[in-house]
């Protein structure tokens, strides 16, 4: 089969592979009909995430048909049409039961990696490196998906892939994000990022029934986006974050703040991107956390600052002062998309929401590393790029 192979930093390329093959009881095959590439393979892309190796194959958001399952998968036949979320689970876990899949204990093979740098490992995630699993991801025309019954949701009406394939992973991330600000009639809610997972929070934040969201970036057409979303607009390059969100908030801050940015994120002041840049371009620190300070700073007394932007490893100058002394609460995860499928696919069929609205480009698989290109130096206005193999 073909697939979108991590050649090393900068570099994907189209590749024939091994089709995938039943390497477990439990597995399941499915031929894949619709992929996306995500704001967090770009990290990968990028390579700043440890452990990769060249040949990987990408690709973390994706659906299709089960070809094949194993003698021991009850819940799916071929022939099915299924959607598959990023966090491999295996259902039996003490995660698993509280319904924390992203911290499956028994899906990542490669733990000890993992354990090194964080002390405790993360479930497996399709595409994402060895330390998560050196899974092969979605990226391809075949894909291998362990633990079939736990994972996978059926798709049994006519509702077309791009309404449903961002139940893998951004809407369902982007949900999470707005619900972990426990938000109510009236609050004020800062997004940082109008990406895809951006755009979902905004969304989520205004079904949840917040009163204002207000998305701030850089880019026109990504501002554009949210404000077709319902929000309120800054660009950081025009104004000063933070002397704004509280003119806007009469002094007091956004009730709760969701940084949907992560590791790479960007600063007007070239001083202050700089010193974080050198660190990260020689691995003094992993991450450029300025989204996420600006965050913390921002919120309001005794918020919430919700992170679902993803971060790897370290940070230097993280505002504890601040954090603590204002009563803050933090909450952060991968999504534990498993949890949210269901709910979400019966708003997309009530039509609450058509996750489509993010999508900008459609490609073949041959046109993957052009998409990567042009999803990184956001040409062509991309906020979303969708792979039809």
């Amino acid at each position: 089969m073909k697939a979108n192979c991590w050649m090393g930093r900068n570099t994907v390329e189209i590749h024939e592979v091994p089709d995938p093959q039943i390497l477990n009881s439990h597995d399941a095959v499915i031929r894949i009909t619709s992929s996306a590439i995500c704001g967090s393979d770009l990290h990968l892309y990028d390579g700043y995430i440890p452990t990769m190796e060249k040949g990987d194959i990408l690709g973390h958001e994706f659906m299709g048909e089960v070809v094949e399952v194993g003698p021991e998968v009850s819940k799916l036949r071929v022939g099915d049409r299924v959607v598959v979320p990023f966090p491999i689970a295996c259902g039996r876990c003490l995660s698993c039961k509280h319904e924390l899949y992203s911290v499956c204990e028994n899906s990542n093979p490669n733990a000890g990696l993992a354990e090194k740098l964080m002390g405790h490992a993360p479930a497996g995630i399709f595409g994402y490196s060895h330390m998560l699993g050196g899974f092969a991801g979605g990226q391809a025309e075949y894909a291998r998906v362990p633990f079939a019954d736990v994972g996978p949701i059926k798709i049994e009406d006519d509702l077309p892939d791009e309404k449903v394939l961002f139940l893998s992973d951004i809407f369902p991330t982007g949900w999470m994000g707005a619900e972990m600000c426990d938000i109510k009639p009236g609050d004020v809610i800062a997004v940082w990022g109008a990406g895809p997972v951006g755009l979902f929070a905004i969304a989520s934040a205004f079904l949840m029934g917040a009163e204002r969201v207000i998305a701030i970036d850089r880019f026109s057409y990504r501002l554009d986006q949210a404000r077709r979303a319902g929000a309120e607009t800054l660009d950081y390059e025009e104004v000063d974050v933070l002397d704004t969100l509280r003119e806007m908030t009469a002094g007091r801050g956004p009730d709760a703040c969701i940084d949907a940015v992560g590791m790479e994120a960007h600063h007007p002041t070239p001083a202050i991107y700089g010193y974080d840049r050198a660190k990260q371009a020689t691995r003094m620190e992993t991450d450029r956390p300025y989204a996420l300070r600006e965050a913390i700073l921002a919120c309001r007394n005794g918020g919430t600052v919700s992170v679902i932007g993803v971060y790897g490893g370290l940070v230097d100058k993280f505002p504890m002062g601040s954090f603590m002394n204002r009563s803050l609460t933090m909450r952060t995860g991968q999504c534990h998309v498993q949890r949210y499928m269901e709910p979400l696919l019966r708003r997309i069929r009530d039509g609450d929401i058509d996750p489509a609205f993010v999508i900008s480009h459609r490609i073949g698989l041959e046109d993957v590393p052009r998409g990567y290109e042009m999803f990184k130096h956001k040409q062509d206005g991309c906020t979303k790029v969708v792979i039809h193999p």
